[in-house]
């Protein structure tokens, strides 16, 4: 069963936390609020969904996600659909959410697709990379020039005064920096590469998109064997009741 974690960035401190978690089971959506929502001092439920111990149920996909959706009306739509590397068809609104991370300039939060193992059990997750109009002007063309399937290689931003866990992206020869992981998977990412080696984990990119907006603008795939007893958004603040 698919699962969106919804993280909230504190005002204060800007570290992220999961708040809630939707699922669907392939009939109906599910929501429910996660022990990091509980434990926030400051944390207001979203809209009517106000009781941070219940779960809620619906047909239809809840507002607070139907508004992340780019509507099929829009004339950029199949522009927009191409960049997340998605069919007309062959997706649903949980993938969709999970490529973008639902951002909207009006708030402070991103949805967190929550990996599963594949069929031959494997970690694999798509994501843009982060912090790429921040970089040099070479930086940002090499990121044009990146071909499907090139490898990019890892490198901890270990001065990074927001994110000491932080994830550059590099290319090979010649090295140049071409964006962030997204910080909510840095920890996972380094896990699993001490799990499985540096050698067995790796990062490709999927999809170069020169005309779409930056933060749509390189689509990578991180891969892993899936270590035995790995657990991904299952403990601590990710539980649910």
């Amino acid at each position: 069963m698919k699962a969106l974690f919804v993280a909230y960035q504190d005002t204060v401190s800007r570290t992220w936390t999961p708040v809630a978690r939707l699922t669907h089971d392939g009939q109906l959506y599910h929501f429910s609020y996660t022990r990091g929502a509980k434990n926030l001092s400051n944390f207001v439920p979203f809209g009517r969904m106000n009781e941070l111990d219940a779960e809620y149920v619906s047909e239809q996909i809840f507002p607070l996600f139907a508004n992340r959706l780019l509507p099929k009306s829009r004339p950029e739509y199949k522009s927009y659909l191409n960049w997340l590397g998605l069919s007309g068809v062959g997706h649903d609104a949980l993938e969709e959410l999970a490529r973008t991370g639902g951002l909207r300039a009006t708030d402070s939060l991103e949805l967190i697709p929550c990996p599963e193992p594949t069929s031959s059990n494997q970690y694999e997750v798509y994501f843009f990379c982060r912090g790429l109009r921040h970089l040099p002007a070479d930086s940002q063309a090499r990121s044009l020039a990146l071909a499907k399937g090139e490898k990019l290689f890892l490198m901890q931003d270990i001065q990074n005064g927001s994110d000491d866990m932080a994830l550059l992206l590099r290319t090979d020869d010649p090295v140049t920096l071409v964006g962030y992981v997204p910080r909510y998977y840095s920890a996972e990412f380094s896990r699993l590469i001490e799990l499985v080696g540096a050698d067995a984990a790796k990062v490709t990119v999927e999809k170069v998109n020169a005309d779409a907006p930056v933060q749509y603008r390189v689509l990578c795939k991180f891969s892993a064997p899936w270590p035995m007893q790995f657990q991904s958004c299952e403990a601590g603040l990710y539980e649910v009741n």
